[in-house]
């Protein structure tokens, strides 16, 4: 191989490894790339060397530099499409995940509030069966009408009637609104009874005798504080931060 032949040979070779690399850059954007692109110009310089080929020679060394660059530059792209298909790949990974555990956290939301919302349910069923077994057994309590009563036969009274875990918040209410007076008047309310109903007249509802007979209003005195209160002590509790209820 002559002298002219070598050169124009290393000239080629370095301008297609030069253009090759320039390629590979630009397509990476890397700083490799913009480094090359600096060599490629000086390469550039150099291509006039290869006037000095045949002209067929110079025809094969051309054609090999473009083909090797078209060749790069298609590597290149599908690399870079590789590339933007698994970067897309893990966003709908991730994102498949999140809307995941989005929707677990809401279905376990929605599991507390109605185990909560059963709950709540449940302790008002609860307490109505308790307020109805407790009227029943007060219902079903027969005692022996007298024209009067002393403080021990209205306790006793009371203590048949209201449940046993009940009577002492009962039985405070009953102390400080009538000390067991079950013909206790208020003179400027009108309240009346051993619970002082007010009006006298809802205990009616009790039966007719409620002015005389303790049994009707410790009956309808029990049934206010399950009603309202749930219980006795739950009358307590609210009288003790209020002093009535």
């Amino acid at each position: 191989m002559s002298r002219i032949s070598v050169r124009g040979f290393a000239v080629a070779s370095a301008t297609a490894v030069t253009t090759v690399g320039a390629v590979v850059g630009v397509a990476q954007g890397d700083e490799q790339g913009k480094t090359t692109t600096g060599g490629v110009q000086a390469a550039a310089a150099d291509t006039t060397l290869l006037a000095e080929l045949p002209a067929g020679q110079k025809a094969v060394q051309t054609a090999s530099l473009t083909e090797q660059a078209d060749t790069q530059v298609g590597v290149a792209q599908t690399i870079a499409k590789k590339e933007a298909e698994e970067a897309a790949r893990k966003q709908a990974a991730e994102d498949a995940s999140a809307k995941k555990e989005a929707a677990e956290a809401a279905a376990k939301k929605e599991a507390e509030e109605k185990a909560k919302e059963k709950a709540e349910k449940d302790r008002e069923k609860k307490e109505k069966d308790e307020v109805a077994s407790r009227s029943a057994t007060r219902d079903s309590v027969d005692i022996p009408v007298k024209g009067s009563y002393s403080t021990a036969e209205v306790q006793a009274i009371a203590r048949q009637i209201v449940p046993a875990d009940q009577f002492q918040c009962f039985s405070n209410i009953v102390n400080n609104e009538s000390s067991w007076d079950y013909t206790a008047t208020n003179a400027s309310s009108g309240a009346y009874g051993l619970v002082q109903a007010l009006p006298g007249e809802k205990m009616s509802s009790a039966g007719a005798d409620w002015r005389t007979n303790p049994a009707t209003q410790i009956k309808w005195g029990l049934s206010y504080m399950n009603e309202r209160y749930h219980s006795p002590c739950g009358a307590w509790s609210f009288w003790q931060a209020n002093n009535w209820y």
